[in-house]
């Protein structure tokens, strides 16, 4: 699947370069409109069956629910990787129909993690969504760390908190990510040790040049007034 979104990525941005335009899956383009979101739908399969269908809320099964409960419990020091970037963060803010905590949801459009309807005749289907990956994610990455702390909630038998009910904040800038995964055994164990130092030095460098930028915003609002 990783190989398909790149594989995405590459025809669409050839067809716009081909046709005298630029297409970009920057997370957050335009200030005042939605940013550009890579939901990712999950489900786990044993024996050919969607080990994801059962009794429990929303005809998910326990292991859905424990599922679930790892990515909610995980979200926030894995998120350095599903966002990677200095603008995934201004997608990642109230009112834009964006996660901004740790929480799931039926029907709850900027909740974490989503469960979708299931129609009639299509149970196989039954699946989560996750919601915080943006469009320029790299998916090896994040398949890779969505995918373990998910496990992780089965693996650690994690008991799924009430619908609604938000565990904690995801991180509200790029450096705030980096030093929670930096912190994290679970990204440690899950990309490498070496793959993880790489990762944190090129993103900490990418937060320092960002962080020294005086932008039009700041000119427009404090060089006339201060």
């Amino acid at each position: 699947m990783a190989d398909t979104v790149m594989s995405l990525r590459h025809v669409v941005k050839e067809l716009a370069r081909q046709s005298g335009v630029a297409a970009s899956f920057m997370p957050k383009p335009l200030a005042n409109v939605q940013g550009s979101g890579m939901h990712t739908h999950l489900s786990l399969w044993r024996d050919e069956k969607n080990a994801f269908i059962g009794e429990h809320t929303y005809g998910l099964s326990d292991l859905a629910a424990k599922f679930i409960a790892g990515l909610v419990r995980h979200a926030p020091e894995i998120t350095a990787v599903t966002n990677q970037w200095v603008n995934s963060y201004k997608r990642l803010v109230p009112g834009a129909e964006a996660p901004v905590g740790a929480e799931w949801a039926h029907y709850d459009a900027a909740a974490l993690v989503r469960v979708p309807s299931v129609k009639p005749g299509r149970i196989d289907s039954t699946r989560i969504e996750y919601r915080s990956p943006d469009s320029a994610a790299n998916p090896y990455l994040a398949f890779a760390v969505i995918l373990a702390a998910g496990l992780r909630g089965v693996t650690g038998n994690y008991e799924l908190p009430p619908e609604g009910q938000r565990t904690a904040a995801l991180p509200q800038s790029l450096a705030e990510a980096v030093d929670l995964m930096e912190s994290s055994e679970l990204m440690h164990e899950t990309l490498g040790s070496h793959l993880v130092e790489w990762f944190l030095r090129n993103k900490r460098a990418e937060w320092d040049a960002y962080r020294v930028q005086v932008t039009p915003f700041e000119l427009e609002r404090y060089l006339p007034l201060l």
